[in-house]
C-alpha cells in the first residue's frame, strides 16, 4: 500500500552511490532503463518538487557525486580535460581554467547564486539540455567535446552535435558524460548574457565569441548563442562570412543580419522572438566591438 502526502504519493525508489567510474556504468548496464543520474541535483530536486520531473515507481537514482575519477582539471598536450562532477564554483576558482580557458570562467562566473554554484556540477549543467545553458553556449565556441562512456566503451562527441532539443540529448541509456575536453587554441574570445536582472537569472539571450586572427585577418571565429533555438547552436552561416576578413563597417552589418536570419527564436513569458531576433544582432555587434576595440 502507498503511502499518501496529500494528493501525491511516494514512489518505490531505488538508490544508488557509487564510489567508482566502474561501479556506475555497471549499474548502468544492468539497469537499462528508468535511471535518473544525479549529481549536484540543482535541475532535478526542483523539478521533482515542482512536479515538472515524476519519479515513478521503480525508478533508480544513480548519484556520481562521490566518484573522484570524474572530479577531475588537467591541463595536457590535447587541451584541457574537465571532470562531470566538477562543480561550477570548482571551474570559476581554478587557476588552470583561468590561464587557459577566460571565455568559459567568465561565462560559468554569470549562471545562478553562489549557493547553486558550490553545488551545481558542469556535467549537469551540460545534460540538463537547456537552450539557455551558458556553460554550453561557451562550449560551443571553445569547439569542445565531451567523452561519453558505457561499460567497456567510450566515445567523443563534439557539444555542436550533443544537444538534439529542449532537455534531450545523444547520450545513451547506458552512457555517462564523464569528460568535457577543450582543445588548446589561442585567441580571444567574449561572453555576454542578458537577463532581466544582473545576477541570478536565467539568460534571455546569451552569445559566446573566440577568434583568431592572422596577419589582421580573421582566420578562424565561433560564435554561439544561447535561449534563440530548441538548443545552444553555433552561428555558422555568420561565421564564415567573417572568416577571411577584417571588421569593417559593412562586414558588421552584414553579420548582425545574418546572425538574425539564422536563428529560431520563441515567444515565451521573458521575452518575444522578435526581441530576441533583434538583441542578437545587437549582442553580436557589442561582442565583435569589444574584441576588435572598434
Amino acid at each position: 500500500m502507498r503511502n499518501f502526502i496529500g494528493s501525491r504519493s511516494i514512489s518505490k525508489i531505488s538508490y544508488f552511490c557509487p564510489k567508482s567510474l566502474t561501479e556506475a556504468l555497471d549499474f548502468l548496464d544492468n539497469c537499462k532503463e528508468n535511471v535518473k543520474i544525479l549529481a549536484g541535483g540543482t535541475d532535478v530536486i526542483p523539478a521533482v518538487r515542482s512536479g515538472k520531473l515524476l519519479l515513478i515507481d521503480n525508478i533508480n537514482i544513480l548519484d556520481i557525486k562521490s566518484i573522484d575519477e570524474l572530479k577531475h582539471i588537467v591541463f595536457e598536450e590535447e587541451g584541457l580535460r574537465i571532470g562531470a562532477t566538477v562543480t561550477l564554483s570548482e571551474v570559476i576558482e581554478s587557476e588552470i581554467v583561468k590561464n587557459n580557458c577566460p571565455l568559459l570562467k567568465k561565462a560559468i562566473d554569470q549562471i545562478g547564486s553562489m549557493q547553486i554554484r558550490n553545488w551545481a556540477t558542469i556535467g549537469g549543467n551540460i545534460c540538463n539540455a537547456s537552450p539557455a545553458a551558458d556553460s554550453a553556449v561557451s562550449l560551443l565556441a571553445l569547439d569542445a567535446s565531451l567523452r561519453l562512456q558505457s561499460k567497456g566503451k567510450s566515445r567523443l562527441v563534439p557539444i555542436n552535435e550533443f544537444f538534439v532539443g529542449p532537455g534531450k540529448t545523444k547520450l545513451k541509456s547506458d552512457e555517462l558524460l564523464t569528460e568535457i575536453i577543450i582543445p588548446k587554441r589561442n585567441g580571444n574570445s567574449t561572453f555576454i548574457k542578458l537577463g532581466r536582472r544582473n545576477a541570478f537569472t536565467l539568460s534571455l539571450i546569451s552569445i559566446a565569441v573566440f577568434v583568431q586572427m592572422k596577419d589582421n585577418v580573421i582566420s578562424d571565429i565561433k560564435i554561439a548563442l544561447g535561449a534563440v533555438a530548441p538548443t545552444p547552436i553555433r552561428a555558422q552561416n555568420t561565421e564564415k562570412i567573417l572568416i577571411g576578413g577584417k571588421i569593417t563597417e559593412e562586414n558588421l552589418k552584414t553579420a548582425v543580419q545574418t546572425i538574425k536570419e539564422e536563428i529560431n527564436p520563441i515567444n515565451d513569458v521573458r521575452a518575444s522572438s522578435e526581441y530576441r531576433r533583434d538583441m542578437s544582432g545587437e549582442l553580436l555587434r557589442k561582442a565583435l566591438i569589444n574584441l576588435f576595440g572598434i
